[in-house]
């Protein structure tokens, strides 16, 4: 659903920087990269799009550095006989028409047999179609507004898939929604809230979603607004969310904006909390808001990832890399991505040798996908929805998320 401009240190074992030289689907690479313990000389490409600098760009890194990781694991094992994967990574820098350009490139590249992202939901509404015509599977760890995979009239029930290519590891809007209304409502006792969003697909989506069940379960919306991307003072808004008399300010977007709004509400005397979904989720938000950040809330997909035993040795690579960008979000969904990709390439890809409609068989295998991930079960449904629905609330307490409620 999702960061800033950083450097990215990138291992170069597992890292192509541009267009490889294109033989069918699949290249061939007697040599290999320098240091590169890969699994053979042929050659396919794993795509990555994400917001690399800029806007999201800390949970962007986060989930380059996840597939890079996931990429260095398969060559490492030799997952694929006779296959050396690598990855080229494409920044959107959070833009639709930089995402769907990126989308074009990497169906341009014939070595690219899947692609991991994008982060945002409103990127992805512009690449869809774009892989869907070439068959190029793509997964998406980050992604949560519903009509991505079931269509624009799943609020009536009538879902419907959009594109048999796309899949994501994580969930919808419609459960975190329901999630964090349910739980302001009847846990926290919270009557009255303020629901702001950031325009964008995922915030709008999202912040709708939240003050639809919150209104159902019995809850007052007591005032609503908007702000843009890139804002910076949100002194007019704090005002009305401080006359509304709201016990919590719900925000759907990302942490960009929110980190900042959450200080000068709390600045201006509103010592309320304000709570939101996994695009609030990361280390910036807290170390941004300072001491205003504490008290507040987020969602995000998942069981904590330094909670799993299987994701031990994922964090300590993260770390002990230098990779940057934030693992806690979506790294652990991205890795699980890839290894989806990676898992299928191996079920079309023999000896070797790429068919010629490998994209496309490449689509059904992870379709059919199933295994334990390193961030818990891995598997998609008939919309390509993720079959694991755990959500897990956190709260920030001395300047960490700690996690409250998983459910």
């Amino acid at each position: 659903m999702i960061v800033r401009h950083r450097s990215l240190l990138i291992l170069t074992t597992v890292l192509t920087t541009g267009a490889l030289t294109l033989t069918a689907c699949g290249s061939r690479d007697d040599k290999g990269s320098d240091g590169d313990k890969g699994g053979g000389n042929t050659t396919v490409v794993i795509g990555v799009d994400a917001p690399l600098t800029g806007q999201n760009s800390a949970t962007g890194l986060g989930i380059k550095s996840g597939v890079e990781i996931a990429v260095k694991d398969a060559n490492d094992k030799k997952l694929v006989p006779g296959v050396t994967f690598k990855v080229k990574a494409l920044d959107d820098k959070a833009l639709p028409p930089t995402g769907q350009q990126n989308a074009s490139e990497l169906v341009a590249n014939k070595d690219v047999l899947g692609v991991v992202g994008p982060l945002n939901s409103g990127v992805a509404q512009t690449m869809q179609k774009v892989f869907a015509a070439a068959n190029l599977v793509e997964i998406s760890p980050s992604n949560t507004a519903p009509e991505l995979t079931q269509g624009k009239n799943w609020v009536s029930g009538d879902k419907t898939r959009p594109f048999k290519t796309y899949f994501r590891t994580a969930i919808t809007d419609e459960v975190q929604g329901g999630f964090s209304a349910d739980y302001v409502y009847k846990t926290l006792k919270k009557k009255k809230v303020f629901v702001v969003d950031d325009k964008q697909t995922y915030g709008a989506g999202l912040a709708g979603i939240f003050a639809k069940k919150y209104k159902e379960a019995g809850g007052k919306v007591v005032g609503t607004d908007h702000v843009n991307v890139g804002d910076k003072d949100f002194a007019t808004l704090v005002t009305k969310v401080k006359n509304s008399g709201a016990e919590l300010l719900y925000y759907g977007g990302q942490y960009d904006e929110s980190q900042v709004l959450t200080k000068q509400l709390k600045d201006a005397g509103a010592k309320i909390p304000l709570m939101g979904g996994d695009g609030m989720f990361t280390p910036t938000y807290i170390k941004t808001a300072g001491k205003a950040a504490e008290g507040d809330l987020v969602t995000s997909v998942g069981v904590p990832v330094d909670t799993l035993p299987a994701a031990k040795e994922f964090i300590d690579k993260y770390k002990s890399g230098g990779y940057k960008g934030d693992y806690g979000t979506y790294g652990g969904y991205s890795y699980d991505a890839a290894t989806a990709i990676i898992k299928a390439i191996g079920n079309v890809v023999k000896d070797g040798k790429v068919p010629a409609d490998a994209r496309q068989k490449v689509v059904d295998e992870v379709q059919k996908i199933s295994f334990e991930g390193i961030a818990g079960p891995v598997g998609f449904d008939e919309y390509g929805d993720t079959k694991n629905k755990t959500l897990t609330l956190y709260q920030a307490t001395k300047g960490e998320w700690k996690s409250v409620k998983t459910g």
